[in-house]
């Protein structure tokens, strides 16, 4: 594999650290601003909005100057965004620095992608892209338990000085390693968008919001309720993040390998399932053990989700799926912000802190029966021979190839 390839995987590591080590820091940032939890909840909100808005918006732009000056404008805005969450004076200032960092995220996963692809012969795209994104999934195992650690230990600034150093290091491997690449051309935005007209496409988007929505509910506010209704001392979340990460890779393994072969019953199972650990978590947070494997199996169950959910929109988008991925991305994301706001309201309205573990039930349950619904109307449109998307444009089904 290319040396260019973990320049990527770097990078990857930088933002899915900085995604979400700001859960387990939730105390230590609220208790030294002097806001309360669900305030301080906003953190993971305005990250994952900026990643809604940025994903798209940033794809675009970046279809006007090559895909390696992109990768660099974006590692820049990561850097930036995490100095300044690292030397925020007040609350608000940090609020800007994880918006900011945001911005890179979606673009990054989408260009990377396309540019890992092409590094490589056309038998191991698959590989490159997935190299690339076992940065992304080591950042939950190593990056984020760590960086939960040093900043309950040393101070939660210097774990944002570190992610930031991170990306000086991504930069300065993307600048050194990944070779020039023309900016795309062919590329139209009206046959970009026209995947937005199709049902489907948008369903299985809103299966993304609810579904992973569901997972962040009750991850968000893991801290404090670990802490406060099951016991655990506060270095003990750094381990049960190592958990989460773990039970996230083998779910998203397991998702990855069955979606091609049965994408469908696979969200029905997963989705099914979280709902069910998500209720039960109410009660499982009362007690250590449990609680620790109830968390694990979130982990896993939610990411199950994402492969089948994510070739679920490439599917569907018929030939122009680089903005409807980008823009999935984002849904990812505004689950997070949907079910972080949730969490804190519930939390705020003195329900007590297993409370959002009841918002993230309902929300992967709403995600299942949008599930039932994709499947039944595609059903109905097979059997009435419905036409869902006209001819692939030939710049399309280039694009297709990577």
């Amino acid at each position: 594999m290319p040396l260019a390839l973990l320049a990527l995987a770097i990078g990857a590591f930088g933002i899915g650290t900085t995604e979400f080590v700001i859960m387990g820091l939730l105390p230590e940032v609220a208790g030294d601003f002097g806001v309360s939890i669900p305030t301080a909840g906003y953190l993971v909100t305005g990250y994952a909005l900026g990643v809604v808005f940025g994903a798209p918006l940033m794809t675009v732009l970046g279809t006007k100057v090559s895909r390696k000056r992109m990768l660099m404008l974006l590692m820049g805005l990561f850097i930036a965004g995490n100095l300044l969450s690292a030397l925020a004076p007040v609350f608000g200032v940090m609020l800007i620095g994880r918006v900011v960092a945001s911005l890179a995220h979606g673009a990054f996963f989408g260009i990377g992608s396309v540019v890992a692809a092409d590094l490589v012969a056309p038998d191991k795209k698959a590989g490159a892209i997935a190299m690339m994104f076992t940065g992304l999934t080591v950042a939950n195992v190593v990056g984020v338990p760590l960086g939960t650690l040093v900043g309950q230990s040393i101070g939660w600034r210097v774990t944002f000085g570190i992610v930031a150093a991170l990306g000086l290091v991504g930069l300065a491997g993307i600048a050194r390693l990944v070779p020039d690449m023309p900016k795309p051309e062919g590329v139209r935005l009206r046959h970009e968008l026209a995947a937005f007209k199709n049902v489907q496409v948008l369903l299985a988007m809103a299966m993304t919001v609810l579904g992973f929505g569901g997972v962040f509910a009750a991850i968000t506010y893991i801290a404090p309720m670990m802490t406060h209704v099951a016991g655990f001392a506060d270095g003990s979340v750094t381990w049960l993040l190592v958990l989460f990460g773990l039970g996230m890779v083998g779910g998203n393994l397991i998702g990855g390998r069955y979606a091609d072969r049965a994408l469908m019953p696979m969200l029905y199972v997963s989705l099914g399932a979280l709902a069910v650990v998500l209720a039960l978590f109410t009660l499982t947070a009362h007690n250590k053990i449990v609680a620790a494997v109830t968390i694990t199996l979130i982990g896993a169950l939610g990411f199950a989700t994402v492969p089948p959910l994510q070739k679920r929109v490439l599917d569907q988008a018929h030939g122009a799926p680089t903005l409807a991925s980008a823009v999935n991305i984002g849904a990812f994301n505004l689950g997070n912000a949907l079910s972080a706001w949730l969490g804190g309201l519930v939390i705020a309205a003195g329900l007590g802190y297993t409370a959002p573990n009841w918002v993230g039930a309902v929300l992967a349950a709403g995600a299942l029966v949008l599930a039932f619904v994709s499947a039944a109307l595609e059903r109905r449109d097979k059997g009435t021979g419905t036409v869902l998307a006209g001819p692939v444009p030939a710049e399309q089904r280039t694009a297709v190839s990577h």
